[in-house]
């Protein structure tokens, strides 16, 4: 650079000196001397303009050595890190064993190279494009859209209720054929987040989510035409230990859920242990920390007391039996959990539920729920979870079929006799990681209610009326996920129901999924 820089100066000189000799007169020794002192002085100046110039080219040369050095530098990270993602998989879990143990994440050091090299390839793809393609909102704040798009097949042997969320089997009175193949796309999501600004010290941020499994319009083909439903939805303030959502989620009393692709518009072991239904809600939690990375969490809502009633209009809303009462349903929970490993917390917790339940004709009923969940990761990568429940007149969450009360005689009958079912419950799931991208599942639920009651009165309001019992559920499933956003899963599930005085009636189901995120 600098001899390129030389060149050209001398360059200039001898072409100034060249002009100024053709241009001087043949001879005047008067004049000479302040011809030539004009000379130098222009000299002079293109000079100080080349050093001008001279210097805004070497701090342009110092800055583009700078960045080039950048670029080797990255280059250099890119392709060590190639190098590593190409080490057979007995050296990769090595490596990953050998890692300090708060760096440990349940995932060998491949795994984590190729996550880190999607992400390289997502965010160099779309730096270009950012601008036109970012979304804006009303308020100007951050707005990020998400969904999943998902194809299920699907193939029972016997009748369920619902041939793609086989959560109850009917009756063997009831009978349509002996199966079914089908498959639906109604599984789908879509989602929308939105992140606020800071207000009383807390991050202000909300979502919702969607699917197409509100039902199916009375057309032609219409059950390939899925209504979109609203799944859940929130308005979040967190502080640093507390925080405020109110939206429509998952019970307090019943935080977790089953791993399954295969049942995402109804959970698995819905009405067969699993009390689930998205609920209008208030909820605060705040949480205290304790030594060797353990916490203490303490929450306390106000929900919506549903009792399971189907809506009696298309168009109209009228009070269920738990609204009808004015008073909403209360729920509290208390949970201690330890920081074992990023993907495998080891977790406790005990919750309660109360509400009152107004059935007309002065037919009042406590409707109530204990329950208890725990995820406790048992060697490296096999783990489990699940919760259990004792209650009355949990219709609304699932519980007892769908079933919140039982009844001597039709409910406006003031001399009839109502009561809370009472029933028992739960779900257990094993998960066994056995590489970076598959995933193995088994677990099984139980829904209970007490015989003695069901065979003592009718039950009225039931979502499967008249029929109840006792409803079982097993399943196990594989998956497996080849990048983080493309995911295929493999599922079996047996459903099985015994009622009082009938046989069991039992369905089988196999699921196949394809899903991709976005």
């Amino acid at each position: 650079m600098d001899a390129q820089i030389t060149r050209l100066l001398i360059t200039i000189l001898l072409a100034c000196g060249t002009t100024v000799a053709q241009q001087a007169p043949p001879a005047n020794p008067s004049n000479s001397e302040a011809q030539l002192a004009s000379v130098v002085q222009e000299l002079q100046r293109q000079i100080a303009r080349l050093e001008t110039s001279v210097e805004e080219m070497r701090g342009e040369a110092s800055r583009y050595r700078e960045e080039t050095t950048e670029l080797k530098r990255r280059l250099e990270l890119i392709s060590n890190a190639e190098a590593r993602s190409e080490l057979p998989p007995a050296a990769a879990e090595t490596a990953a064993t050998n890692q300090e143990p708060d760096q440990t994440s349940g995932r060998s050091a491949s795994a984590k190279l190729s996550k880190l090299e999607e992400q390289y390839e997502l965010l160099t793809g779309k730096v270009d494009d950012q601008y036109q393609t970012k979304v804006e909102s009303g308020s100007r704040y951050r707005v990020r859209l998400s969904g999943l798009a998902m194809l299920n097949m699907f193939s029972n042997r016997g009748v369920p209720y619902s041939v793609d969320s086989p959560g109850i089997a009917p009756p063997t009175s009831i009978s349509y054929g002996g199966g079914s193949f089908a498959g639906t796309l109604r599984q789908s999501q879509l989602g929308v987040e939105a992140f606020g600004p800071e207000w009383a010290g807390a991050r202000v941020s909300g979502d919702l989510r969607f699917d197409f499994a509100g039902g199916f319009p009375n057309t032609a083909d219409g059950a390939t035409f899925g209504l979109m439903r609203l799944r859940t939805g929130n308005v979040r303030l967190n502080w640093s230990r507390t925080s405020l959502s109110a939206g429509q989620d998952s019970p307090l009393f019943s935080p977790l859920s089953p791993t399954s692709l295969i049942s995402l518009a109804q959970p698995e072991f819905s009405y067969s242990g699993n009390l689930w239904t998205w609920t209008p809600q208030i909820q605060v939690q705040h949480w205290f920390d304790l030594p060797d990375s353990q916490r203490l969490t303490l929450a306390a809502s106000v929900l919506d007391a549903l009792t399971g009633e189907p809506p009696s209009s298309q168009f109209e809303r009228l009070p269920q039996a738990g609204e009808a009462s004015r008073q909403p349903g209360y729920a509290a929970r208390i949970g201690w959990s330890r920081s074992v490993d990023e993907d495998r917390p080891l977790s406790i917790g005990a919750s309660g539920y109360f509400n009152r339940q107004n059935w007309g004709a002065n037919h009042g009923v406590d409707g109530w729920a204990a329950t208890s969940d725990w995820q406790v990761p048992l060697v490296r990568r096999l783990s489990i979870k699940g919760e259990f429940y004792r209650g009355r007149a949990l219709g609304g969450f699932g519980g007892g079929s769908g079933t919140s009360v039982l009844s001597t005689d039709a409910l406006q009958n003031r001399l009839a006799i109502v009561r809370g079912l009472d029933t028992i419950g739960g779900w257990a799931q094993a998960s066994y990681q056995a590489s970076p991208v598959v995933q193995f599942n088994g677990g099984f639920g139980l829904d209970n209610p007490f015989s003695n009651e069901l065979r003592s009165v009718t039950a009225v309001q039931s979502l499967f009326y008249p029929r109840l019992g006792r409803n079982r559920s097993a399943m196990a499933s594989l998956i497996y996920r080849p990048r983080s956003d493309l995911l295929f899963s493999l599922e079996y599930r047996h459903i099985a129901a015994s009622r009082p005085g009938q046989e069991t009636a039992s369905v089988e189901n196999i699921g196949m999924g394809i899903g991709l995120l976005f």
